[in-house]
């Protein structure tokens, strides 16, 4: 792969990223050699050694994403590493330790600096890549089930993406509940996966998706619903949901086209026939809709550690690494991660 080098200074330390300059399509992915700065006092500099990929990503590249830095933006949201150095104001953490991190964009880089707030220590007897597939993924699923879907013991609930990284933490999260889990996946290639990982009830969703709900649900009320597709299965899951039931909606799969950048036709279609609620039927019903975007915890840090650590007292089993790329691959890690066709996380690793 040929890399475009920008300017060294010979004092500083050069890293290798994935840089975008204008978002609109992975072939704008640019390889490229930089300067990387030295951490300010609240950050540590991570070598990094592996790298998740998130949906969120694949959106910001594509100019979908309203979060994403305007202009030139390295993506990346979590990554696991080594510190190499730490500003004179970070106290909880020590040159050589094996970390995971968060950042708002940039860890699509062999090193990053980042503040301190947003690194953990990583898991004894983990890897790098199960570090690096667990922050965004659980932290998710935790928000959702717990926070806004306020879970309680035996209640139902529906996730969709079941077999993604978000979906199978979402599991293990309500099994500890006691929920009766619904699963829905695109493929019949997944089913195993959600059997293994204790779903009560697999759904491949075809046309007649109500129907086959309505069939798993076999006369339990409908509780939760982890939705991240949108369009007809959002509005056929919504559709089923009990009075006090609560959707929570975090992605729209659906805006997802083949190729390397979105067909604007398909997506004004989409967008134009969305699904529309009528808020006065909302209160006839008594069910409500709750969005979120991870990326709005990032303001709110002292929370985001208390929702980790809840996590971390679970003691949840490892992630489930789906399938592991070379840095040097990280377009086609994209475009995997595109096709569908995963299983748990998709990570780069860095040698």
């Amino acid at each position: 792969m040929s890399m475009i080098k920008i300017k060294k200074n010979i004092n500083a330390m050069q890293r290798k990223v994935y840089r975008i300059n204008k978002a609109g399509s992975i072939k704008n992915l640019l390889f490229v050699e930089e300067n990387s700065d030295e951490p300010k006092s609240n950050e540590v500099c991570v070598k990094v050694k592996s790298i998740g990929l998130n949906f969120a990503e694949l959106f910001a590249i594509w100019g979908l994403y309203s979060a994403t830095p305007k202009g030139s933006f390295i993506p990346g949201l979590e990554f696991a590493g080594v510190i190499l150095k730490k500003g004179n104001e970070v106290k909880n953490f020590e040159v050589g330790d094996k970390i995971i991190g968060l950042t708002r964009f940039g860890a699509y880089a062999t090193y990053l600096n980042v503040s301190s707030d947003y690194v953990f220590k990583l898991p004894q007897d983990w890897s790098f890549e199960e570090g690096a597939s667990l922050l965004v993924n659980s932290l998710t699923a935790y928000y959702a089930l717990k926070v806004l879907g306020d879970i309680k013991i035996n209640k139902t609930v529906l996730i969709h993406s079941a077999a993604g990284g978000v979906g199978i933490y979402a599991n293990r999260i309500a099994k500890k509940y006691n929920a009766f889990t619904i699963g829905t996946i695109g493929s019949e290639s997944k089913i195993n996966i959600l059997k293994s990982e204790g779903y009560d009830e697999i759904i491949t969703r075809k046309e007649n998706f109500k129907q086959q709900l309505r069939a798993a649900l076999a006369n339990r009320s409908l509780d939760i619903v982890l939705e991240s597709i949108g369009g007809k299965i959002f509005k056929d899951s919504y559709s089923l949901l009990s009075p006090e039931g609560r959707l929570i909606t975090f992605g729209s799969a659906n805006f997802a086209t083949p190729g390397s950048r979105p067909n604007p036709f398909k997506l004004i279609y989409k967008y134009l026939t969305r699904p529309k609620i009528d808020p006065m039927k909302m209160i006839d019903t008594n069910r409500a809709i709750m969005g979120f975007n991870l990326i709005w915890l990032w303001e709110k840090k002292n929370e985001l550690k208390n929702y980790f650590k809840e996590i971390q007292e679970l003691d949840l089993p490892k992630p489930i690494v789906g399938k592991i790329f070379s840095f040097s691959d990280l377009n086609k890690a994209v475009q995997y991660l595109q096709s569908g066709k995963s299983v748990g996380k998709v990570v780069i690793n860095i040698k």
